[in-house]
């Protein structure tokens, strides 16, 4: 059976389960498969596939059709144009946290933090610090994660990357491994609510880590955690960003004011007008 009447059968199986990018999901997993970019495809969709090509894109397919992420079948999500690593220990990084990082380089691009000490709370495979280093090579960052397995793999990203000695990982929940003073914190904590979480579609529910996603009864438990003991690792006038989820800016913004230990607090939406980052500066000494 050759890559046209192979990627046809496989679309349309997807297809029929409900799956809106049923195209590219097929594509992508025989990409994975025959170890070709997709522009082969359509140069060459004559060309026959060996019985085992076919065994084992089948073996994908039907994966996916019971609801299994792609990035986890292929084992591969790209973030920031960086390719990384996912297993099922980490969260698929998505678009959106690529705001988080932009919002980073626009405290270090506006001058207000020159060789950055950067500190990443709850860093999973690694794709903001990865992200981060990439772009700031004078910046030294820490990232911490609760899970050895995270670690693990963010460690292995990092060097897959060419950052691994901008980086240094520490094993722990949330500051408890930490020592030392930064210019800026960041995270992209659990946001769900456990009310939330029971919405979340199967592909998410049934096979990202709950503890990377559940965050109690209104979402900003982590956050809240990160504001109260944050202040202890922050430099005077240091800077903290943090993604949150929909419907939080609210509550974020009086966790923050009613802090009394923040100010310039803002928010950038992502792509979709949706309130994605929180930004607030530690009041400095002399404020």
């Amino acid at each position: 059976m050759d890559i046209a009447s192979v990627l046809n059968k496989a679309i349309a199986s997807l297809g029929n389960q409900g799956f809106a990018t049923a195209r590219i999901d097929a594509e992508v997993l025989l990409c994975s498969v025959l170890k070709k970019e997709r522009t082969f495809f359509y140069s060459h969709p004559g060309e026959q596939l060996t019985e085992r090509e076919r065994e084992e894109y089948q073996q994908l397919i039907e994966r996916r059709r019971h609801g299994e992420p792609v990035a986890y079948i292929v084992g591969i999500k790209e973030f920031w144009s960086l390719p990384f690593e996912v297993t099922r220990h980490v969260l698929i990084p998505r678009p959106e946290t690529e705001i988080l990082v932009e919002e980073v380089l626009k405290v270090c691009a506006d001058g207000k933090v020159k060789n950055p000490r950067i500190l990443e709370i709850g860093t999973g495979c690694g794709a903001i610090s990865v992200s981060l280093a990439s772009e700031l090579k004078d910046a030294h960052i820490v990232a911490t994660d609760i899970s050895a397995e995270a670690v693990s793999v963010a460690m292995k990203n990092a060097h897959n990357n060419g950052v691994v000695n901008q980086i240094s990982f520490l094993l722990g929940n949330l500051f408890q491994p930490v020592l030392g003073k930064f210019d800026l914190i960041v995270s992209n904590p659990p946001y769900i609510s456990e009310e939330d979480y029971g919405r979340l579609p199967l592909e998410v529910q049934g096979f990202e880590p709950k503890a990377s996603l559940l965050a109690g009864p209104d979402g900003t438990e982590f956050h809240r955690a990160i504001i109260r003991e944050g202040i202890v690792y922050m430099e005077s006038g240091g800077w903290l960003l943090m993604e949150m989820g929909a419907g939080q800016q609210h509550r974020m913004e009086n966790m923050l004011k009613e802090s009394h230990l923040y100010d310039s607090i803002a928010f950038r939406a992502d792509y979709a007008g949706i309130e994605r980052v929180s930004i607030a500066r530690r009041v400095p000494a002399d404020g």
